[in-house]
């Protein structure tokens, strides 16, 4: 079974207050962006974890289903107001079958990056596919990998820096992988975490959804449809499935 990097006390303190993404003004942004998409139809969370998108989707008026490896993850998210009915599959998004079809698939929070092999990734585009109504919509928000911050002989990239947690990227550039390593200060001494990633580059997202029979229809900067340009360090992309002959 894949190992579950977002069990115990990683679920019970994954909703940051300090972070923008569980903001208002973040979270309106994103998820006016998804009801647009999702029209009248259910929409699909990949990876839907403590529900940050899925509860004030919720409220908008979307019916909501999610993926969720993490049980842990699923409980926090079932115990907020707001959570009553939004359904939960557990299981491994690339593959667990929801139930019905949906308009629109989402995969936000550079959450593709948690399959860490290409073939895992290729196997969640058809996953989606096969769960999307003809004309349905698949959306990953995911950063461009910014590998010009290293020197050629460098591996290792500090991201965060503190008194209490000090965090690096250790990158496998033969296999696109990275592992973020996690030390927190817990009293007198230092707790680690590492989590294995993927990294991944719009183009060969765009070839994974071409070999599920699906295509680019949209991609930007952000949520607020921010054009994509080459200095842009993350991307929200919409592929299309056709439309029923």
């Amino acid at each position: 079974m894949k190992k579950d990097y977002f069990g115990g006390r990683v679920a019970e303190t994954y909703d940051d207050a300090h972070d923008e993404r569980f903001g208002p003004e973040y979270l309106e942004a994103e998820t006016s962006f998804l009801a647009d998409l999702a029209g009248d139809g259910p929409v699909l969370e990949l990876g839907i974890g403590t529900g940050r998108v899925a509860v004030p989707l919720r409220k908008r008026g979307v019916k909501v289903h999610g993926i969720e490896l993490s049980s842990d993850m699923a409980d926090q998210l079932r115990v907020k107001p707001g959570a009553e009915d939004i359904g939960v599959t557990i299981g491994d998004f690339a593959t667990a079958k929801a139930p019905g079809t949906y308009s629109l698939a989402y995969l936000v929070y550079n959450t593709i990056n948690n399959l860490t092999t290409q073939d895992e990734q290729v196997a969640c585009f058809r996953n989606v596919a096969e769960h999307l109504e003809p004309g349905g919509y698949f959306v990953i928000d995911v950063g461009v990998p910014s590998l010009l911050q290293l020197a050629p002989d460098q591996t290792i990239h500090p991201f965060t820096v503190t008194d209490d947690h000090l965090g690096f990227d250790e990158y496998d550039f033969v296999e696109q992988g990275m592992t973020s390593h996690h030390f927190f200060r817990d009293g007198e001494n230092w707790q680690r975490r590492s989590i294995p990633f993927r990294y991944v580059w719009p183009s060969e997202l765009d070839l994974m959804a071409q070999l599920a029979g699906m295509s680019l229809h949209q991609r930007w900067s952000g949520w607020n449809r921010e054009p994509f340009t080459a200095q842009s360090r993350m991307h929200v992309s919409v592929w299309k499935k056709p439309e029923a002959n």
